[in-house]
């Protein structure tokens, strides 16, 4: 016999071998659990005084016939009615008081004729009474080992009931009535399929014949309880036969399976209607489903897709490399996730795939579920935010150097003017008589020095307006701090502002933009002086430390001795066109904020002790990326 084709809808070993017994018994003693349960009902409770008189007047017919006459057999007629009120024990006594009676009755009887042909007939009396008892007693213990059957098809949660060959049902448990709500008073006597209103998936002539010559069948079928609500059943039909081989009955098995196909129906809409493209990869690395987005994605029909290798699909080498490893580890357990931009048959798009394990009866992995979802015009619009923000980010940084302008002139300055102060020295020397050489070689290191000291300035004042697309990079974070010190120095003492550093040594290096992160710190710089413009007394202090954070990152602190700021309005700080400066535009501060959020870190502000602000912001180690990632946009995925 074929398998349950779900294992959870297959009964118990115990309960199936009940099942079996009771198909082996005739349709009339299957009825034995109604029968048996309510015998005392069905008999008539004045069957005891009608035995009891017929044992009274056998009695008296007996003693006053001549002994010569087994009148005695007739006590047969009161022990088997008595079996249908009398436990085996009653049945056995009164087996034993029939036989007292017939032979007290030969005692009491006249004999008119030969007394071994009395004795005889006596025992022939007898021996018929303790057969009756025999048969009857035997009759109640089977009549016990079937209700105790019975009782045991109650115990399952599965609905069983058998029924003739005319489909009438003649046996229905406890787990039928509970399924589908009538008694089994209201269900036997009924034909199944007009009370169940039964669904076949095929003709039902056709299920007979195929019962009829297998004698099983097995499948889906919907019923209707009592209440008129459907229940999508697994049923198993098992076919009984009489002692000639002719069909006598069907014993009907049904699991209620109504939640589950509902659940997997649920799953199925799901699969079908899902925005993003799903396929199911078997272990061998064979497409087993795919759903209408997924055929959409590669312009491939589903059946096209099934029982094709992912490695025919995508090529050998480049699923070998690439695409094999993942389905590898999500084979083993792990959920995978990727994202980039890839080239498919419909065009070049930004996918977010991810692998997920697929497990159904065992804890072993069985496929990965591939979740492939399309996210171009995402990327596009970030891509155009980003590009936004780079060219604001870029204008901040060209006004910056505008309020900079009195300090770079004067960083210009100093080296141009020593490098025609020591122009002057050098032409005195070669003037002298004889020219003093030495010194006017020791007067030309120190133009060139100045000269590249102004190089250098004009250098970073370059890197910083110059427009160009973000790059990034390692780079010594407290080297890139002191550059933006020496631009911004003259402007700090030029507001009597006193600058100190604490850089930690040892730092690593971080992983970004030097341009987008000198752009912050100098923006941090500026904002910390002027928040000290207009503080009359005590000093005016900005300090700017480095250190290592738990993380493993590095965190940057400015601290300034201003006028502070209302802990409430912390957060403000970072909104754009929010300012507490008159001539402000308030996108200082959130362009810093999205430079560090770029860069996977964060930017807050906290007041400080006794007076003024402190902000930090943290740049955590160097990220990880897949080199899938790096290469997206050649190859396509699945």
């Amino acid at each position: 016999m074929p398998d349950w084709p779900n294992e959870r809808d297959r009964p118990s070993r115990g309960t199936e071998s009940v099942r079996i017994a009771l198909a082996r018994l005739s349709p009339q003693t299957q009825q034995v659990q109604t029968s048996g349960s309510s015998a005392t009902t069905l008999t008539s409770r004045f069957l005891p005084v009608i035995c009891a008189a017929i044992a009274v007047g056998i009695f008296i017919a007996d003693t006053a016939t001549p002994a010569e006459i087994a009148f005695g057999v007739l006590y047969v007629g009161v022990v088997l009615p008595a079996a249908r009120f009398l436990q085996w024990r009653g049945v056995v006594l009164a087996t034993l008081g029939c036989m007292a009676l017939t032979v007290l009755s030969h005692v009491l009887s006249p004999h008119e004729q030969s007394l071994s042909i009395a004795v005889a007939n006596r025992l022939i009396s007898l021996v018929t009474i303790g057969v009756a008892g025999f048969i009857a007693v035997q009759g109640q213990f089977r009549e016990l080992v079937l209700r105790e059957q019975a009782s045991l098809l109650d115990l399952t949660h599965d609905t069983i009931f058998v029924r003739d060959m005319d489909d009438v049902i003649v046996y229905w448990n406890r787990g039928a009535e509970e399924l589908y709500g009538w008694k089994k008073a209201e269900a036997i006597g009924n034909v199944t399929h007009q009370l169940l209103q039964t669904v076949f998936p095929v003709p039902l002539e056709e299920i007979t014949a195929g019962l009829l010559r297998t004698g099983r069948w097995q499948g889906e079928l919907v019923h209707t309880k009592k209440d008129g609500t459907p229940a999508m059943v697994a049923s198993r039909w098992s076919l009984q036969r009489d002692a000639r081989g002719h069909p006598a009955a069907t014993l009907e098995t049904n699991n209620d399976i109504t939640e589950r196909k509902r659940v997997e129906d649920l799953t199925g809409q799901v699969f079908e209607s899902s925005p993003d493209g799903i396929a199911v990869i078997g272990r061998d690395y064979r497409f087993q489903r795919v759903n209408p987005v997924y055929e959409r994605i590669w312009q491939i029909r589903a059946d096209g897709f099934v029982g094709q290798h992912v490695g025919d699909l995508l090529g050998t080498e480049f699923f070998e490399q690439e695409v094999k490893p993942y389905l590898d580890r999500c084979l083993t357990g792990e959920g995978v996730s990727f994202a980039g931009w890839f080239a498919y048959p419909v065009g070049r798009r930004y996918r977010v795939v991810s692998y997920w394990p697929l497990r159904l009866h065992s804890e072993q992995v069985e496929a990965a579920l591939a979740i492939v979802r399309d996210l171009t015009e995402h990327a596009l619009a970030s891509e155009a935010l980003q590009a936004a923000q780079a060219e604001l980010a870029h204008v901040n940084r060209v006004t910056t150097m505008g309020q900079l302008t009195a300090s770079i002139a004067h960083e210009v300055n100093q080296p141009i003017a020593a490098v025609v102060t020591n122009a002057d020295a050098a032409l005195n020397w070669l003037n002298a008589q004889p020219p003093n050489l030495d010194q006017v070689r020791e007067i030309l290191g120190q133009i060139a020095n100045d000269g590249n000291r102004a190089g250098d300035v004009i250098g970073r004042i370059r890197t910083l307006i110059k427009k160009a697309p973000p790059r990034r990079g390692r780079f010594d974070l407290n080297e890139a701090i002191l550059e933006v010190i020496a631009l911004a120095r003259s402007e700090v003492l030029k507001h009597g502002v006193s600058l100190q550093t604490g850089l930690a040594t040892g730092l690593p290096a971080v992983d970004g933009d030097r341009v987008q992160l000198q752009q912050v710190i100098l923006n941090l710089i500026l904002n910390a002086v002027e928040a000290m413009s207009g503080v009359d007394e005590g000093a005016r202090e900005v300090l700017i430390s480095t250190e290592a954070d738990a993380a493993g990152g590095v965190l940057v602190t400015v601290r300034d001795s201003g006028m502070g700021l209302d802990p409430n309005d912390a957060d403000r700080l970072f909104e754009a066109f929010y300012t507490t400066k008159p001539e402000g535009m308030g996108m200082g501060l959130a362009i810093c904020r999205s430079i560090i959020a770029a860069h996977g870190g964060r930017l807050w502000a906290t007041a400080n002790e006794p007076r003024g602000a402190v902000l930090q912001f943290t740049l955590p180690p160097e990220l990880d990326e897949t080199a899938l990632a790096e290469r997206a946009g050649h190859m396509p995925v699945v």
